[in-house]
């Protein structure tokens, strides 16, 4: 197995990167995604935030209702508990399910990608590289605002909550530029392609995944 992180900021064009390496042949675990499965309606996850936050953070048919949860963790004046308190739920169910499917490719010969939206905020320990997609700031606001709806202001205050551009960049081990058109992307998939096989397989043995292997 190769193990690598995939990282970058909203608006970046991240999943499309990470569905090109899927294509090749990648098992991409996403972060995101992850979340979404263990905040499912009637899970431990759901519960525990509806208990701290209330029913309002649900719908009607008792599924997370994500905009209400937002509203209320990011409400004006909040000193900071009901943000700690989310990633204390949320973290740690996510982190062991990520974990549990690392470790179900150790025998494998697969490319396996963390796509993270946060890495460069939280630093996973075992990754044998980080692939940064990366876009100047304008280019996210103006993404954002065309696809997603926000208006600027919003679209700015999100990125801000991020890691900044140059942060990301000083993680980075392979940069994914995603400015120009999509065409532009596929030559550098392929790049990046060609360079992840480069890479030394893990064996399933490696003491690098025991950051990685579920705790007693």
């Amino acid at each position: 197995m190769i193990l690598v992180g995939l990282t970058g900021g909203i608006g970046s064009g991240k999943s499309t990167v990470s569905a090109a390496l899927a294509r090749r042949g990648a098992v991409i675990i996403d972060a995101d995604q992850v979340v979404r499965e263990v905040q499912q309606a009637g899970s431990p996850v759901l519960e525990k935030l509806q208990r701290r936050f209330g029913a309002q953070i649900l719908t009607g048919d008792g599924s997370l209702d994500r905009e209400a949860l937002a509203a209320v963790v990011f409400a004006a004046g909040d000193d900071g508990d009901a943000l700690r308190d989310l990633n204390g739920i949320v973290h740690p169910a996510v982190g062991a399910e990520m974990n549990r499917r690392v470790m179900a490719e150790t025998t494998t010969d697969k490319v396996v990608v963390l796509d993270i939206p946060l890495l460069t905020e939280n630093p996973r320990g075992g990754l044998q590289a980080v692939i940064v997609v990366d876009v100047p700031v304008e280019t996210q606001v103006a993404r954002l605002v065309q696809y997603r709806g926000y208006d600027e202001a919003d679209a700015l205050a999100r990125i801000a909550r991020q890691a900044t551009r140059k942060q990301r960049l000083a993680t980075a081990d392979f940069v994914v530029h995603n400015t120009d058109a999509i065409e532009s992307l596929e030559p550098q998939i392929d790049r990046l392609w060609e360079w992840l096989h480069a890479l030394p397989q893990l064996p399933a043995d490696s003491s690098v995944l025991d950051n990685f292997r579920p705790r007693s």
